[in-house]
């Protein structure tokens, strides 16, 4: 918060906020109008607002816009998921960008919500090699305003009713920003604990550390392998971390907050989806209270990897589930549309 630009709205607390309306000559009942419309219905703009006095609008606009970012592109798959990339001022006149993802319903005449899939930093220091979102390295943390913008933005596509933060960035090395975020779309937007999910690659110590705060999320640790010289190389910042050590972490969160840990395995073909790999998963998994999804992996251009056939994916899962373990396939919405995370903001680092 410094003098080259007004905070954005978002960036208030409830008790904040109003005081910052009733500065202008508000209400305290205007400034939760204005939360509700921005964070329960997505509107983007004051002047949208009529049940404001035009006075109390005009002023908002210029003490405290709802947005920071820019919409740099929009990519609309043919089964509607869209995918945002957003530009966020970064201090020295450049923009950092992240993705945003809305996930409709399957069809178009659900009652269900969407899913928005968020990311939690600029860039992301993991670096798996099957992914583009660490492809130009970290630049730096979002701030939990820029991730409740996110979700602003999604609510202005459409209703939502989950949420997935497994987009660009590794929310274990932001989980402070985030969890503040997360208490904004729990409490504000509606969207409660059960159907958030958070994805890391489940740094052990941090893990524990966060298990102990019972923050408002359910758990996804990206495995990918239960072989630990094969996760050195396809989770680069997990080096030297054995599996065993990220179970047991998993292990603890479920016993500190009674929440199963989902474990999201990318199947790679020819990498990591032989049968060798799904019995030594099993091993590992066994006796566990958890569910294994797998993910097809969504080609990105330039990378050796490539994507499983169907009948290697449904062998994998039957060969989980023969050992005990609850296993699902979710194969990803919006493969006509720059879908896997990171893509699209590479292309455009690429001009």
């Amino acid at each position: 918060m410094t003098d080259a630009a007004p905070v954005t709205m978002p960036a208030y607390t409830p008790e904040e906020w109003t005081a910052h309306v009733v500065g202008l000559g508000g209400k305290p009942f205007h400034a939760r109008i204005v939360r509700e419309q921005v964070f329960g219905q997505g509107v983007l703009d004051y002047a949208a607002m009529t049940s404001l006095p035009t006075a109390l609008r005009e002023a908002l606009a210029e003490t405290a816009p709802i947005l920071s970012s820019r919409e740099v592109d929009r990519s609309t798959a043919r089964d509607r998921t869209t995918k945002l990339l957003l530009g966020f001022p970064r201090g020295d006149g450049d923009e950092a960008t992240v993705e945003t993802v809305y996930i409709p319903p399957r069809r178009a005449d659900s009652p269900k919500g969407a899913t928005l899939c968020v990311s939690s930093q600029v860039g992301c220091p993991v670096a798996c090699p099957f992914c583009a979102s660490g492809r130009l390295g970290l630049v730096r943390n979002l701030e939990a305003h820029e991730i409740i913008e996110q979700y602003v933005r999604g609510r202005a596509i459409g209703p939502l009713s989950r949420s997935v933060v497994m987009g660009i960035g590794e929310p274990l090395l932001n989980l402070d920003h985030l969890v503040r975020a997360l208490d904004v779309v729990h409490d504000e937007m509606g969207i409660g604990a059960r159907k958030i999910t958070v994805s890391t690659v489940g740094f052990p110590a941090r893990l524990r550390r966060a298990a102990e705060a019972n923050p408002r999320f359910q758990l996804a640790i990206s495995l990918h392998t239960p072989f630990d010289d094969q996760r050195d190389e396809l989770v680069p910042a997990m080096k030297g971390t054995q599996i065993d050590e990220v179970i047991a972490a998993a292990d603890h969160w479920f016993d500190v907050t009674g929440r199963e840990v989902t474990y999201e395995y990318v199947l790679l073909g020819g990498t990591n989806d032989t049968p060798d790999h799904a019995r030594a998963l099993a091993r590992r998994l066994a006796g566990k209270r958890c569910t294994v999804n797998l993910i097809p992996y969504n080609p990105v251009q330039g990378d050796a990897y490539h994507r499983p056939a169907p009948d290697d994916v449904e062998g994998f899962r039957a060969a989980l589930e023969q050992a005990g373990c609850v296993a699902t396939v979710r194969w990803s919405r919006g493969m006509d549309s720059d879908a896997a995370c990171g893509q699209l903001r590479v292309r455009h680092a690429a001009g």
